[in-house]
């Protein structure tokens, strides 16, 4: 199949350890590639999507509404990605603004906060609802000091079984993988999969959407998302290790041009 052989190609070329897995929803061709599926990689903040998902369950489950307000405590305020640590505490916050700058700002702060709301339990129990076998959440971020064997883990083909129920509507409801999906779709952190996609300004390329979660540390960038163009839709988990940034930025850019032209072409 042209899809593998170029993202083979692409990986082959890339630095580091990846771990990848392409899938099309809704088809009868099974289109699927796989490397290294079941390898564990230090999440980073890809975690924050199923923790946005634990909290759609629980809003689900009747325990509040996402319009529900939180007071922002100075004890929440942590460091890194995010702006909520430099806001004053005191800022009141609906549950559903907490959820999107989780994930469209990868915001630290709101990611603590709503796992304070949802608990560790509910976390592992979506987890696993998502088809999330060898995936765990261990820890808040942004918390230190900590033992690194508490870092929070996923596999690419853990991540592909959430984005593909997300994808199907077959996670808690059609309604609300909608909704998860239409946060991730204002993500404003694309400098991964969908850098090399074409720009509005290239109006003779088919439109795409590309909701996505990315996450990185030093020597990691990850980067998982729903690509939808010329009504299909391919799941993109691309985790890596060991690689530099801007060499693993590339990378992601690369594959995510190459699910887009295949899309498009749909020449297998």
């Amino acid at each position: 199949m042209e899809l593998e052989k170029r993202l083979s190609a692409i990986i082959g070329q890339a630095e580091g350890t990846w771990g990848v897995v392409v899938e099309e929803q809704g088809s009868a061709k099974g289109i699927r590639f796989e490397h290294v599926p079941d390898e564990l990689f230090i999440a980073e903040s890809v975690i924050k999507v199923p923790i946005m998902a634990a909290v759609f369950a629980a809003r689900e489950q009747g325990h509040f509404r996402l319009d529900d307000q939180l007071v922002l405590r100075q004890e929440d305020l942590v460091g890194g990605s995010g702006i909520l640590y430099a806001l004053s505490p005191g800022l009141k916050l609906t549950i559903r603004d907490l959820v999107t700058l989780m994930i469209i700002q990868s915001d630290n702060t709101a990611t603590n906060v709503l796992i304070d709301l949802v608990g560790k339990a509910q976390i592992d129990q979506t987890m696993c609802d998502l088809g999330m076998r060898q995936s765990y959440y261990s820890r808040k971020l942004m918390i230190y000091p900590l033992d690194i064997t508490e870092n929070n883990k996923i596999t690419a083909r853990d991540v592909a079984n959430m984005l593909g129920q997300m994808a199907t509507g077959s996670y808690l409801s059609e309604r609300a993988c909608k909704e998860m999906l239409a946060i991730m779709k204002k993500q404003q952190v694309r400098n991964g999969l969908p850098s090399q996609l074409p720009n509005e300004e290239e109006s003779h390329y088919p439109a795409w959407e590309l909701p996505c979660k990315s996450g990185w540390d030093t020597g990691r960038q990850h980067d998982v998302g729903l690509l939808y163009t010329k009504n299909r839709c391919f799941s993109i988990t691309a985790l890596s290790k060991d690689v530099t940034a801007q060499s693993a930025l590339n990378t992601l850019g690369l594959l995510g041009r190459a699910v887009y032209d295949y899309a498009i072409l749909a020449v297998d």
